[in-house]
């Protein structure tokens, strides 16, 4: 028998009993509703803090100078490691892996304006920087350029929060403020930016100027802190080892020695963080997956009833010549009918219910931005569909499948004895 035959006589069946078929069709729709909006949630939320946890970097290392734990070349362990300038031009010339590096030191300025002063955590840069820690989404203003850097420009690039702070939200750009005495000249205000992780504060309460205008104001040359980038993704152990060889041959320490350059790997939080979301995706569709099997339990109930109805017929069908594949198939197809027509309307639903429910709140007010980056959005992705309409599949096979093969094992002469 054709599979159209099949799925008319199915639709048959089906309107025998109209208000049972839509009950099932109901509580399959509710499974289906609540398998799509829990994915489009667990989507949604890992979407969202994966967008948080990258705009602290793009596939940044961070490595600190730290103490040795090891003798290397006669010298103890214990020793502090204080890096120099010389060791960010080594790693930028020796390691082609490394596609960026940038020296970075910290401190608090006092930010001077007319008779108020606010201390603002200030980050001395180089160029590179921006890029490696996706500075560049600016309000107003720009970013460095290379003559910032040559000509030792005292400017200052202030994330939104600093901006507000100082400037109690008059525009800031093209502003002189004093800091530690001198003039600077703001030449750029960052939009909010959401950032889940960070070192020595979020962005937004930052400062940035440029490396050598750092040094100059604290009167030293050398880094607190060594930023690196490798040129891909994958190769960001490598590029680590490397530097620290590097940082170790200058330094006098044994290069496996990590306590001596502890860093941290954007890269294997990032990682953590992708399995972190990948698992809450996954308890999200199981716990949908079990709403709808609640349903399919349903369909299961239904198709037996309906066998127990039809089994004289069941009986005639046989004693004509239909065989037990015939009639397995004719009744699963029944129920997958059944299924997936109280799964198409619940996926309609529910991608209606995506579009109509508002943005739900991740970050806190603070962090609000025009594009509302601090909401989780219910997304009905086309994986989300996927995956929703696999689960339905297996709802229905499962739920179908032993109603009829239960009416396929019918001996022909008991089924047309038996009394409905």
């Amino acid at each position: 028998m054709r599979l159209k035959e099949l799925i008319q006589q199915s639709w048959t069946a089906l309107r025998r009993n109209r208000m049972r078929s839509m009950l099932t069709m109901l509580g399959i729709s509710w499974g289906v509703v609540s398998v799509v909006l829990l994915l489009a949630f667990g989507e949604g939320l890992g979407g969202g803090i994966m967008h948080a946890v990258g705009n602290m970097g793009n596939n940044v290392i961070v490595i600190w100078p730290g103490q040795t734990s090891m003798q290397a070349g006669g010298q103890r362990a214990g020793r502090s490691v204080h890096f120099e300038y010389e060791d960010v031009e080594a790693i930028r010339s020796e390691v082609p892996i490394i596609r960026a590096v940038s020296a970075e030191s910290v401190s608090n300025f006092g930010f001077k304006m007319g008779t108020r002063v606010v201390s603002v955590t200030t980050r001395g840069v180089e160029y590179p920087y921006g890029s490696m820690r996706n500075i560049g989404n600016f309000e107003d203003g720009r970013y460095f350029e290379d003559a910032d850097f040559t000509n030792r420009r005292r400017v200052v690039i202030l994330g939104h929060g600093a901006a507000q702070r100082i400037f109690q939200g008059a525009p800031g750009v093209g502003q002189s403020v004093l800091v530690q005495g001198e003039s600077f000249e703001v030449i750029g205000v960052m939009n909010i930016k959401i950032q889940d992780s960070m070192y020595e504060g979020p962005d937004n309460e930052q400062a940035f100027i440029p490396f050598d205008v750092y040094n100059e104001l604290k009167n030293k040359r050398d880094p607190d802190m060594i930023l690196i980038q490798p040129i891909a993704k994958e190769l960001h152990i490598d590029a680590l080892a490397a530097a620290r060889r590097v940082i170790a041959r200058r330094h006098h320490f044994e290069a496996k020695d990590e306590k001596a350059t502890p860093e941290w790997d954007t890269v294997e939080t990032g990682k953590m963080l992708q399995a972190f979301t990948i698992g809450l995706e996954a308890i999200m569709g199981i716990i949908g997956a079990l709403t709808l099997g609640v349903g399919g339990v349903g369909v299961m109930n239904i198709m037996l009833v309906s066998v127990t109805e039809r089994t004289k017929e069941i009986g005639l069908l046989k004693a004509l010549g239909a065989r037990r594949c015939n009639i397995l198939s004719q009744f699963l197809v029944e129920a997958l009918v059944l299924t997936f027509l109280g799964g198409a309307a619940g996926i309609i639903l529910s991608w209606l219910l995506t579009v109509v429910i508002p943005p739900l709140p991740l970050y806190s007010g603070f962090y609000k931005t025009l594009n509302n980056e601090g909401d989780i959005f219910l997304r009905a992705s086309a994986n989300v569909m996927i995956i929703s309409f696999t689960i339905l599949a297996f709802v229905g096979i499962s739920s179908g499948f032993w109603p009829a093969f239960k009416a396929s094992r019918l001996e022909p002469i008991e089924a047309l004895r038996a009394e409905n």
